[in-house]
């Protein structure tokens, strides 16, 4: 059982006042807050360490090369990684992927398939997209409905013998949780490798990648606790091992000749210049700080949390929520009708609570929704059910409000 009251004075900016209310905030889909142990440990590397990784035999590099290399143990360590060199740190999920899609450039061939869903956030299909319309091979998107993932249309699909199945771990958009471990068996019985975006999913569960089996795990820090900047692709060694680096610079070469330069081991080759090394010993520190207060925990309450606040959306009237998965974490989309979410979330940010509006990076999942934009509202453990009562009732107050010119 979490002590939530506890847990929040971890947190400063929660104290913070907007439009001269108590902050609600409840976007945290988009990003979330940063406790007082990884503000911490920002503020210590810059004061006492701060100097580059993996180029100085002096006190302050070693040490910053040290931390940098531990914080990549952690990582590791969080997802049950098999190595530390399956650990790529990378600027974010957006980055990991593309790191994948653009490294697998000569495994994917004319011909060939890349499977991805519609419930994709855009850093999931694009670079896909893209891959397969250089190479001239198929690019096929499962539908599911309702934010329902189809495992028997997924399945047909699999008798295409894609080359790669890219999937989210969990929709950001209607909070779908995808059965991955499921997924990924059955993909890998197809011939198939497996990339995951687990943006929404690493903190919603507990991820054990050696357990989902899955080639590739990808997420972002600042979704996580940490600062944004920083990222990971996990991958299994010999998957890693088919990705051509993307980018080419100081560090993850080995040899550099007039005729020919050659490349370091993993997890260094993927990571070309100066790493975030900084944004890594923070996340360090955010998954340190998740392990100590316990990840089953803070899963089983986010969960209570999202199904208290799906039934006080559902209790009001005059509002549409959207999709209908069989699994939800996290993340409930929804309108007041006859309200553009850009105007509602206007006001009830007036009101002091943080939601948020748009297509959230998701235009296929919107499409399939018959909608272009939606509000958002996203929990995290350090939200109260008392925030989410206030958060109902400024809806309520807005819906009122607009009522009058209706």
């Amino acid at each position: 059982m979490l002590n939530v009251a506890e847990i929040r004075k971890d947190f400063p900016i929660l104290t913070e006042r907007v439009n001269d209310r108590d902050l609600i905030y409840l976007d945290n889909a988009a990003t979330t807050q940063m406790p007082k142990a990884v503000l911490d440990a920002i503020a210590n590397h810059y004061s006492h360490v701060n100097a580059n990784v993996h180029r100085g035999i002096h006190t302050l590099s070693e040490k910053s090369t040290s931390d940098f290399e531990n914080a990549r143990r952690i990582v590791a360590q969080f997802l049950n990684a098999a190595s530390e060199e399956e650990i790529v740190f990378t600027s974010g999920t957006t980055d990991s992927l593309n790191t994948i899609a653009r490294g697998l450039e000569t495994y994917v061939n004319q011909g060939d398939t890349v499977l991805v869903t519609n419930l994709e956030h855009h850093s999931n299909f694009v670079p896909w997209q893209m891959l397969c319309k250089r190479r001239g091979a198929n690019f096929l998107v499962l539908d599911c409905k309702e934010g329902r993932f189809d495992m028997d249309a997924f399945v047909k699909m699999l008798d295409k013998k894609p080359k790669i199945v890219a999937v989210a771990h969990a929709s950001n958009l209607t909070g779908t949780l995808l059965p991955i471990k499921e997924i990924t068996s059955l993909a890998h019985k197809a011939g198939a490798l497996v990339s995951i975006d687990g943006a929404q999913g690493i903190r919603h569960s507990l991820v054990d990648v050696q357990d989902i089996d899955c080639d590739f795990y990808s997420f972002s820090g600042h979704k996580i606790l940490g600062p944004s900047g920083i990222g990971v692709l996990y991958g299994k060694k010999e998957a890693l091992e088919k990705l051509e680096p993307m980018r080419f610079g100081g560090g993850m070469v080995d040899l550099v000749e007039e005729e020919e330069t050659t490349f370091g081991t993993l997890p260094i080759r993927l990571e070309a210049g100066t790493p975030n090394f900084s944004g890594a010993i923070a996340l360090g520190a955010a998954l340190k700080y998740m392990e100590n207060i316990g990840r089953a925990a803070i899963c089983a309450y986010e969960e209570e949390l999202t199904d208290y606040a799906l039934k006080a959306l559902k209790a009001q009237e005059g509002l549409t929520i959207y999709g209908n998965p069989e699994k939800r974490v996290g993340v409930i989309s929804f309108n007041i009708n006859g309200v553009h979410s850009y105007d509602a979330a206007s006001m009830i940010d007036k009101l002091g609570v943080a939601l948020r509006s748009g297509n959230h990076c998701a235009q296929p999942a919107m499409k399939m929704l018959g909608q272009t934009a939606v509000l958002r509202l996203s929990v995290a453990f350090y939200n109260t059910k008392e925030e989410i009562d206030e958060a109902m009732k400024a809806i309520e107050k807005v819906k009122t409000m607009f009522a009058k010119y209706m």
